[in-house]
């Protein structure tokens, strides 16, 4: 009967363990090549070949043709071998100059390069030029956002509230607080053509603003349940009456964590009041720019696609009507949103992107 445990142990040296690694979390590796390390790295915690493929949710056979390489050539056994075809044309130091002026350089007047332009500068076509960039991993055209967090006390901070995400304490609830504010009521400035057989639903690039409103949300962790309130307005008072709800939608008997954001309705002398007559309550703050790491967002994100963002809203009170009833629906079957990732695994990772932005590094 087969078994997936391997037949001959992968051992490795502390220098294929560091270029293992490298490759498996270097952000500019191939994505090909990273995922083969991490099955060589799995392989090498003793896992058997089921087990990895379950780790890293792939294939058996993936895993054991690339343990099978890595045994028989070493690092070298984890490249693509040389396929049959003509040679290239382009030799390695031609390559490397269109890496270089990609990352180093731009196009004058631009921000940018395109295949166009850069095939323009270099004398090659447009397809040699793409075909290098998908090789390297290069998408000039292409921008993300970041905001690393100041907050001195980040890591305090992270390790209490997913402390509490990943083992939430006895007879205690954990609730995530925030306000999405400024929602806006629009309507088309056209009536809708609707979605029929080989084409999408349609409406018109502009809109009508009718007003606005803000919704405040409590998530339960355990149930996802969620307790809302929607206001005209976002200020302590508020934020104070939607805490009343809270209290009045929880058992009498149980300890209350509250996590929420640094918001300046949060910290204002009625709030802290509040929290010092209700020894029950207990504040937990998220990280300065950290509203990432509040469940509620996720749960905002989800009324967003599925309510608000194609919704048509002929007032602030249709709009309203709209929130309490998707609410309503939602608290019918909540399914719990289920967090992963460990303190520890979150600041590595905040910790390798810091290292790719100090400016230490670029000087």
């Amino acid at each position: 009967m087969r078994t997936g445990r391997p037949k001959q142990p992968l051992m490795l040296t502390a220098e294929q363990r560091q270029r293992l690694e490298s490759l498996a979390h270097r952000s500019r590796s191939q994505p090909l090549l990273a995922r083969r390390a991490r099955v060589v790295l799995a392989c090498a915690e003793g896992l058997d070949n089921k087990t990895a493929a379950k780790k890293l949710r792939c294939s058996m056979g993936m895993v054991g043709k690339w343990r099978s390489r890595f045994l028989n050539a070493g690092l070298e056994g984890l490249y693509d071998e040389p396929r049959p075809g003509s040679p290239r044309k382009i030799n390695d130091e031609q390559i490397e100059k269109i890496i270089i002026q990609t990352l180093e350089s731009t196009p004058r007047g631009q921000t940018h390069w395109s295949t166009r332009e850069l095939a323009k500068a270099t004398g090659l076509s447009r397809s040699t030029i793409s075909r290098i960039w998908r090789a390297f991993g290069l998408q000039p055209h292409r921008v993300e956002t970041f905001k690393l967090s100041p907050d001195p006390l980040l890591i305090d901070k992270v390790r209490d509230i997913v402390g509490l995400y990943m083992n939430p304490p006895d007879r205690a609830l954990v609730v995530c607080v925030d306000e999405k504010s400024q929602i806006q009521a629009l309507d088309r400035t056209q009536p809708m053509l609707p979605m029929r057989p080989g084409q999408v639903e349609r409406r018109t690039h502009d809109y009508k603003r009718n007003g606005t409103t803000s919704l405040f949300a409590a998530l339960e962790l355990k149930t996802n349940r969620v307790i809302g309130q929607l206001h005209r307005r976002l200020r302590s008072q508020e934020f104070r009456k939607f805490l009343d709800t809270i209290e009045a939608n929880v058992p009498a008997d149980i300890d209350v964590h509250i996590v929420m954001d640094n918001y300046g309705t949060h910290k204002t002398a009625m709030i802290r009041n509040w929290f010092a007559k209700r020894h029950r309550f207990h504040a937990h703050f998220t990280p300065t720019y950290g509203s990432w790491i509040n469940l509620v967002e996720r749960w905002f994100a989800e009324i967003t696609n599925k309510r608000i963002r194609r919704g048509i809203f002929r007032s602030v009170k249709e709009l309203e009507t709209a929130i309490r009833e998707y609410i309503e629906v939602h608290n019918e079957d909540p399914k719990p949103f289920v967090w992963t990732r460990t303190a520890d695994e979150i600041l590595s990772s905040i910790a390798r992107f810091a290292q790719r932005t100090s400016p230490a590094r670029h000087s």
